[in-house]
């Protein structure tokens, strides 16, 4: 087993080579931020703010009680769960003005972006950098499977072509466990844990949710989830939804952006050249990870003969294309494309120079000719189990 590397590594490590903006690593509960952290800034002073002693010490909001906590010999300081405090920002803010020798990073999870006071009192004070669950190419070489950390995915998949290819490993007895149980880092040694995955799923998900009362019933919040979970790759219809859970359309537009702010799932929204029969606002949702997923909709069984295995393909494609883009700094928008006569393009890669439509297919398949037609320039490309790695 290799040590632990991940893209976002020098990201992180060169953040104060220019300056002394405070380092705000957000992401999911359990995808490896504090690990990280330690690993790249191994002499800092780490807080935990899940201490009631540390808790209340910063709540204080004061520079004299800080000064006598903070006594880093080498001036970098770490702050975990941020969110923990009832102003963020202003502890954040308290510390880069008055103590400006700190080299202050600061990790949160959900609560931290929905705070909205927290990006006021710390605007132009901090720079954002986003961990998700382990990419395929970090589980790779975090399990040994591969020595190197292949960095190529994006470039791989935007290059003019796109070959079978012969590995020296089982590629489907791989995607399939991945598929299967996800790509949280816990699973590297733990491999195959139903039980952590439902209790991720089941309660550590919520666990800033509920601390900030931002949900009125958490049964119909896992009704919506799990009912999401079932339309992966489906356009989201919002009244149809409300409609099954007897709510509102602005309860289920507000808890789905409660479940995006967490780092649950994520929306994919449509690419379009303002023709009239494309479809131009509804969004789709797609799962950050699909171990929690299935975890959500209680299914562990063989991912690629289940009557889901493409929408679950999919997914993970799309969501190995948004971690990749967003470490290299979102080269690309991501989107999909779609006509109100049903033609369609999964996957929509784009940005000022160029478009690139990705059909994700199990195995054999093609790219719409509507789309080629509709986009002369724009490259195509068929992304399946054989090619996409």
């Amino acid at each position: 087993m290799n040590t632990i590397k991940r893209h976002i590594d020098h990201a992180i490590k060169s953040h104060f080579d220019n300056g002394r903006q405070i380092l705000l690593l957000l992401g999911a509960r359990q995808v490896g931020k504090t690990t990280l952290l330690k690993r790249i800034f191994p002499h800092a002073q780490y807080f935990l703010l899940d201490s009631d002693p540390i808790l209340k010490s910063f709540e204080t909001y004061d520079i004299n009680t800080y000064k006598q906590l903070i006594k880093s010999p080498d001036k970098y300081v770490i702050l975990d769960e941020i969110q923990l405090l009832s102003n963020p920002g202003r502890a954040g803010k308290i510390i880069y003005d008055l103590m400006p020798d700190i080299k202050l990073i600061v990790t949160g999870s959900s609560a931290l972006n929905i705070k909205n006071k927290t990006s006021e009192s710390m605007a132009g004070r901090k720079l954002d950098y986003y961990l998700y669950p382990l990419t395929f190419s970090e589980y790779l070489y975090q399990t040994g499977i591969e020595d190197m950390l292949n960095k190529t995915f994006l470039s791989q998949l935007v290059s003019p072509i796109l070959h079978k290819k012969a590995y020296p490993f089982d590629i489907k007895w791989t995607l399939s466990r991945v598929l299967t149980y996800g790509l949280h880092p816990y699973l590297i040694e733990h491999s195959e844990n139903q039980a952590y995955l439902q209790e991720l799923a089941n309660s550590s998900i919520y666990r800033d949710i509920e601390e900030l009362n931002l949900i009125e019933d958490r049964s119909v919040a896992n009704d919506l989830l799990k009912l999401l979970a079932y339309q992966i790759g489906n356009l989201i219809n919002y009244a149809e939804l409300a409609s099954k859970l007897d709510i509102d359309v602005r309860t289920v537009k507000r808890y789905i952006t409660i479940f995006e702010q967490s780092f649950i799932i994520f929306r994919l929204n449509p690419f379009t050249s303002n023709r009239r029969d494309e479809i131009g606002k509804s969004p789709k949702i797609y799962f950050y990870d699909l171990g929690v997923r299935n975890a959500i909709i209680n299914d562990f069984s063989e991912p690629l003969m289940r009557r889901d295995a493409g929408a679950i393909f999919e997914n993970f494609i799309i969501s190995e294309a948004l971690k990749h883009n967003n470490y290299i700094g979102k080269v690309f928008q991501l989107a999909f494309w779609r006509t109100t006569q049903g033609a369609e393009v999964d996957l929509v890669l784009h940005n000022h120079n160029e478009v690139i439509g990705c059909e994700i297919k199990l195995s054999k398949g093609r790219i719409t000719s509507s789309f080629a037609k509709r986009f002369p320039t724009a490259k195509t490309k068929l992304i399946n189990v054989e090619n996409f790695y």
